[in-house]
């Protein structure tokens, strides 16, 4: 019976452990999206994590999701720019893979220069996004012609060859939480005909699409899926459908795992993805999203996941897997920080002493 300790092959890895350290914004990169030398300060802390799974990075110039301060990978400074994070976390013994991602209808023009797009012109409602200018309401999206899609599935796969070429050990694609992938997953955002709307299996298409672009360029690619958050304002009539036809047909796709968020961010959709998952998906399973650590275990020695990814725990213990092998307690995040631009609630939450 395995437990959280016990090692996991995932593709060409070996993980020692299966407490992973789950992608969160922070922030922290440059005015140009150039990851700076304090994040490689910041994963080079959390490198006892089984697996590092680094924060949502942009795969196209003009497309920024965030108030301005993401990292990007789309260009050789950022190319440069990464490069000593994965230096740093493998000198400290750590795996790390990146999460690579278009924000869609969640980017604004004030950010990027460019005019959000989905799969349907419907903008975001029932909040603001941070700007140069303030805070603003979404704007209404461009909808993509079928014919650009191409260029969106290229997008990926050269942020993958990117990826790999800062030293990354793969790539996890982004398609969760209300961002562009899974704008077009989900039928609250898809509206459009054609090969790329309607039915399930026409909405999955572009991310069909990039998973085989992106498998061909990096040894390892996990997926991230979030069918029931609403966070950016989306959603599926049927979700469980969603993930049950999703599951079974990314078997087969050359995927070292699935990442699966198990929960609604803000409570407004219930309903067990993770059974249908777990019976029809027949890969690694990553379970997140309001795990305790004796939750994780059980998880993990029932079977229902393979590995349990940790966010908040993670961002304040960047000793998490010791602390939860001692049974020690757990310092709480301070929300304050989560996106400023400093050392103060990023790089200054202390390790237990040897």
């Amino acid at each position: 019976m395995p437990d959280l300790f016990t090692p996991l092959r995932l593709g060409p890895l070996e993980l020692p452990n299966r407490v992973l350290d789950a992608p969160l914004t922070r922030c922290r990169a440059d005015a140009e999206h150039v990851p700076t030398p304090l994040m490689a300060e910041y994963y080079a802390q959390r490198a006892t994590a089984g697996l590092l799974i680094a924060e949502a990075t942009i795969v196209a110039e003009g497309h920024v999701a965030f108030g301005g301060r993401e990292p990007g990978i789309y260009n050789q400074a950022q190319i440069e720019g990464w490069r000593p994070v994965t230096e740093a976390v493998h000198r400290a013994g750590g795996r790390i893979v990146l999460q690579i991602w278009h924000g869609g209808r969640a980017c604004h023009s004030l950010l990027g220069g460019r005019q959000p797009v989905e799969p349907s012109p419907i903008a975001i409602q029932g909040d603001e996004i941070h700007t140069p200018e303030g805070k603003k309401p979404y704007e209404v999206p461009r909808e993509l012609r079928d014919d650009e899609l191409p260029g969106i599935v290229q997008a990926f796969a050269t942020a993958a060859r990117h990826a790999m070429a800062a030293g990354f050990d793969g790539v996890e694609i982004h398609a969760a939480n209300g961002y562009l992938l899974d704008q077009f997953l989900r039928d609250g955002t898809n509206r459009r005909g054609g090969p790329y709307g309607g039915p399930i299996e026409n909405r999955a298409r572009l991310l069909l699409e990039v998973i085989e672009a992106v498998t061909a360029e990096t040894p390892l690619t996990g997926v991230c899926l979030s069918p029931l958050n609403s966070y950016n304002d989306i959603a599926d009539s049927d979700p469980v459908a969603l993930i049950s036809w999703l599951a079974e047909h990314l078997n087969h796709r050359g995927l070292a795992y699935l990442h699966l968020m198990r929960a609604d961010l803000l409570g407004r959709q219930q309903g067990d993805v993770l059974t249908p998952v777990r019976q029809r998906f027949s890969g690694v399973l990553i379970g997140n999203m309001g795990y305790s650590p004796e939750e994780a275990a059980e998880a993990v020695a029932g079977g229902a996941v393979d590995a349990v990814a940790f966010g908040r725990a993670f961002l304040a213990n960047p000793d998490l897997p010791r602390r939860i092998a001692l049974g020690a307690p757990l310092q709480e995040p301070d929300p304050a920080t989560f996106y400023s631009q400093g050392a103060e609630g990023y790089t200054d939450y202390p390790a237990l002493p040897a």
